[in-house]
Parts: structure tokens; C-alpha cells; sequence
């Protein structure tokens, strides 16, 4: 049975996507309680009731489920236990199950080997022994921690076998993943969503950049031929049928130069490549989010044009100084989004600009006039 609008959906965690979930959610008329310790979140200022305790707090976890139809999540690495917990009394979305793949780099890349799907080789570090035992891998490679690790963190270059044993010791002799690297032709990430009953609708696919480990531009077409296409829309549904996922998720793929698409690695919510929905789409990734938890059809994924976005990160403010947002606004094809963070620091998200234009080339011509007004 659907969940109408009137009805308290939860939600763990109290960023950005949390506060753009609130958002949707709220212009649809549901209330919305956000759980997150952070007594500034994001999402707890927009919400219906901020609960400012830990994800693990059993007295804020049963008001959840008291007052709440459903309850879903903004992140991946809330404690896979606390959804199994409230899975107990209410309905949870995306599942325990699926976190816990999509928090454990290795449990993840065994998973998309076990749906038949292609990945860049490579090997769990998980000792010393594991080190010794990599000498016949292939070089260069990343080597990354298994878990906690995200734009570009807990992440290390290995150019030879000799780098591996220090870039262990580095990122702490923790478990991690040892990838190959492989020649790049770009990055580009599918999000879907998916319902209950199996039903499955994508997003136009992204084209993404990154800098210094961070996503930094998302274009919308993406620049591949359509068999690639197809053919990560297929791996990522395989993907989303294989978890039993309900919810939004997203998938992130390398495209290399002899035209492999690669699975890299999943987000079992909206995501940052995502945002354009929100200006270029029907439907956008939170509304469906909305609509996927509540038992809903989903609505439509359809394009009205394309465009550019640009993440804006805190490094914009490097004094403290407010960007200069009126010389952006004049630019009228040019949608602003802050995400309502107290403190700008290097490398955070604070929000994110989406360039529209008639052609692709028109969005990225006005996306780079926008980085420009907003160099600091």
C-alpha cells in the first residue's frame, strides 16, 4: 500500500542530500523527521523534528519508528545495524543488506563480479602476507581502504610493487583494495531508481570530472555511443535487481580507452552527479527518492535540455569572503543551489551551480563563465 502525502517519512543523516530529500518531500506534503547528532544539520533545519542523537541511539531510533511510514537513508555509511534495527518495526529503505555491500570496497567488487559485471582487477590487502603476495599484480594500481573512504580519501598511488608496502603502512595497515589502474577515456555514473514490485527507470547518464579526488563538473548527454550506454544501463540495473533495491542508487563506471565499461562502485542514495535532476529533469533524483520509499510509480527521468553542473566546494571562500552570487544570478540560465552549511573549508561541498543551454556546448561555455566570476 502506498504511503500518501500527509504521512512522517524519516531520514538518517542531515547533509545535503537529506536537506534536498526534506525538500521534495516536504513540497509533496509529507512531514519529515531527520535523525543526525549534528545539532546544525542541513536537513534538520528544514525538517518537520531534527532528533540531534547518535544513529545508534535506541530511544531516537523507536520514536522513528513510532512516528514514521518509512524510513530511508542519505549516506551509506550509517551503521548497517541501525537499519536491521528499525527494519524490526518499520519499513527501511534501501535495506541493511545493501549498505553493508556498498560499505566494504571488496564486498562490493566481489558483488559486481557475482552479477557477471566487469571491474578493474584487483586484490584485497588485508595483512602484511597480502603485501608479499601482490608482487605478480599489475602496476600502476590504487591502493584504497575498504571502508570510510570518499572523495578521494583513503587512497593511495602505488606506481610499483615496492610502493605497496609504505602506502599500506600510510592508510593505517587497515584492510583495504588493491585496483589496477587503467587507461582512462572519461568517468560516468548511472542513477536509477528502483520500486518495490522491481520496476526500474535511469536518469540521461552523466559525464563526470574530477579534481583533486572530488567531482567537480557532471555534463548531461554523456559523451559515449549508445551500445555503452545501453550497456551500463543494463550492468546497473543488474545491480539494482541483484540487491532487491528500493530507493534511489547510483553507479559509477570507467570507460576505458578500449571502450570496457567498468563497474567502480556504487551509493545507495542520490547522488552528487545526480544534482542536474533537479533543473534538467521531469523528476528529479530526490523527488523519486520520495517516491520510491513511499511505494509510488516513479515519475519521469525525461531531459528538457542539456547541462553543465559545477560543484562548489569551500575553497570559494577563502577568507571567509561570500562569493559574489549576484554576478552569477544575472546569468539567467544559471541555477543556484547552498546546501546551508555554518562553515566553509577547502574541499567541502557547500552547493552547486547547474548550467543549462541549448546545446552541450552552450552549458559548458556558460559553466566555465560562471568558474570565472567565481575564482577567488
Amino acid at each position: 500500500m502506498a504511503i500518501l502525502p500527509g504521512s512522517t517519512l524519516g531520514m538518517l543523516g542531515g547533509g545535503q542530500l537529506g536537506r534536498m530529500f526534506v525538500t521534495a518531500a516536504r513540497t509533496m506534503g509529507y512531514d519529515v523527521i531527520v535523525l543526525d547528532p549534528d545539532p546544525g544539520s542541513p536537513a534538520g533545519g528544514l525538517a518537520s523534528e531534527h532528533l540531534a542523537r547518535a544513529y545508534d541511539d535506541p530511544e531516537a531510533l523507536d520514536y522513528l519508528a513510532r512516528h514514521c511510514a518509512v524510513v530511508t537513508t542519505e549516506f551509506e555509511n550509517i551503521p548497517a545495524e541501525t537499519l536491521a534495527y528499525l527494519a524490526r518495526s518499520v519499513a527501511v529503505h534501501p535495506s541493511a543488506d545493501a549498505l553493508r555491500i556498498a560499505q566494504h570496497r571488496r564486498l562490493e567488487k566481489e558483488f559486481f563480479r557475482a552479477q557477471g559485471l566487469d571491474t578493474a582487477n584487483f586484490l584485497a590487502i588485508e595483512s602484511s602476507a597480502d603485501v608479499d603476495d601482490a608482487s605478480d599484480f599489475a602496476f600502476p594500481a590504487i591502493l584504497k581502504t575498504s571502508t570510510l573512504g570518499y572523495d578521494g580519501k583513503g587512497q593511495v598511488v602505488c606506481d610499483r610493487f615496492t610502493d605497496l608496502a609504505a602506502a599500506f603502512e600510510q592508510l593505517g595497515s587497515k584492510p583495504c583494495v588493491l585496483e589496477q589502474r587503467i587507461d582512462l577515456a572519461c568517468e560516468i555514473s548511472v542513477v536509477l531508481c528502483r520500486s518495490l514490485d522491481g520496476e526500474v527507470s535511469c536518469f540521461p547518464i552523466a559525464e563526470n570530472s574530477h579534481a583533486n579526488g572530488i567531482l567537480d563538473v557532471t555534463r548531461v548527454p554523456a559523451s559515449i555511443s549508445r551500445a555503452l550506454a545501453d550497456k551500463a544501463i543494463d550492468a546497473a540495473s543488474r545491480i539494482a535487481d541483484g540487491l532487491d533495491y528500493c530507493g534511489v542508487l547510483a553507479i559509477e563506471f570507467f570507460i576505458s580507452t578500449n571502450n570496457r565499461a567498468l563497474v567502480n562502485e556504487m551509493a545507495p542514495r542520490p547522488h552528487n552527479s545526480g544534482h542536474y535532476t533537479l533543473d534538467a529533469c521531469v523528476t528529479s533524483q530526490f523527488e523519486q527518492q520520495v517516491r520510491m520509499v513511499c511505494g509510488l510509480p516513479a515519475g519521469s527521468c525525461r531531459l528538457h535540455g542539456p547541462v553543465a553542473m559545477l560543484n562548489l566546494l569551500g575553497d570559494l571562500w577563502p577568507r571567509g569572503d561570500i562569493p559574489a552570487w549576484d554576478d552569477i544570478l544575472e546569468l539567467g540560465q544559471a541555477k543556484l543551489h547552498l546546501y546551508g552549511k555554518s562553515e566553509a573549508r577547502p574541499g567541502r561541498k557547500m552547493g552547486h551551480i547547474n548550467c543549462l543551454g541549448a546545446t552541450l556546448e552552450d552549458a559548458i561555455v556558460l559553466l566555465e563563465k560562471v568558474r570565472s566570476r567565481l575564482s577567488p
